[in-house]
């Protein structure tokens, strides 16, 4: 509390992923999570409260993305909404933009931070920009140890991959970036048409063509793997990391950050993972992993 009171990031676990977290409305505070990570500032950051309520004061909410909020706040769901007017977000945690990404996690360290601080809190993932995302403690510290004060151990993080993220527009909900929360839940929840990203404007976090990049290529679709492959399983395809023998999709997610930390860390020059299925969360998965290969 006393870092972030005097400006300084630290990285806090949610139940997606770890986040380095910093004053919203401070936009030196702010600065020094784009240092940090060497993130670009075209990219925004998501913007953390502690409730719905809190939210709104942040962000204009139509009646699709206030029920998108309902159901699924607390929780790994990010909504970009409009800013309101006198919004006291810093505009480089928004990227300049007159939108924001807005989110209440579940995690308990992240939310008693929410509320011991009394502030929105910018968390983008805990790491250096474009690196494979944190979802233990030793891996902030890997890929940031020098670069930050604090980081608050809480364990894995449950769900292992970062929040979907969306936003509603032309009658439909539009899916920037695939997470835990799937399309068919997101459709159920709002009586809307769920769709893809319909441009190549980056209008929230995640939406970069490359990303957790983990330092080695990465072969995806593999059914066996090579000597020189640090080889990532799922279901019957066996390697030197098992995502989810059983093949289940939420056990692959909360797994899958971990494995490519282990394949970069590993004496194999490269990491090949097998096949994942596209349906539900394996969207998720199948898009982190699209990003990592690139």
């Amino acid at each position: 509390m006393v870092l972030i009171a005097a400006g300084q990031p630290v990285a806090v676990p949610t139940e997606t992923v770890y986040g380095l977290a910093a004053d919203a409305r401070d936009p030196q505070a702010v600065a020094r999570i784009y240092a940090a990570k060497g993130r670009p500032d075209f990219n925004p950051l998501i913007v953390h409260v502690s409730t719905l309520a809190v939210a709104e004061t942040l962000g204009q909410f139509s009646a699709a993305e206030r029920a998108l909020a309902t159901r699924f706040w607390p929780g790994p769901l990010t909504l970009v909404v409009p800013r309101t007017p006198g919004c006291p977000v810093a505009s480089i945690a928004t990227a300049g933009l007159d939108t924001i990404a807005l989110r209440v996690p579940g995690h308990r360290a992240m939310q008693a931070l929410l509320t011991a601080i009394g502030a929105p809190l910018a968390a983008p993932s805990a790491n250096a920009s474009g690196g494979v995302s944190p979802t233990k403690a030793e891996h902030v510290l890997t890929s940031l140890d020098g670069r930050i004060a604090l980081v608050i151990d809480d364990g894995p993080t449950s769900a292992g991959v970062e929040s979907t993220i969306a936003r509603v527009t032309d009658g439909a909900v539009e899916v920037l970036r695939p997470g835990p929360v799937t399309a068919d839940m997101l459709s159920a929840a709002s009586g809307l048409p769920v769709t893809g990203v319909k441009g190549s404007e980056i209008v929230a976090p995640g939406m970069l063509a490359s990303h957790y990049a983990p330092g080695k290529p990465v072969r995806l679709g593999a059914v066996d793997f090579a000597g020189d492959e640090y080889g990532i399983g799922f279901g019957a395809v066996r390697g030197d990391y098992q995502l989810s023998a059983a093949g289940d999709l939420t056990e692959a997610a909360a797994r899958l950050f971990d494995a490519l930390h282990a394949g970069a860390a590993s004496g194999q020059p490269k990491i090949a993972v097998a096949s994942i299925p596209a349906e539900g969360l394996g969207a998720a998965i199948n898009d982190r992993l699209s990003r990592a290969a690139v």
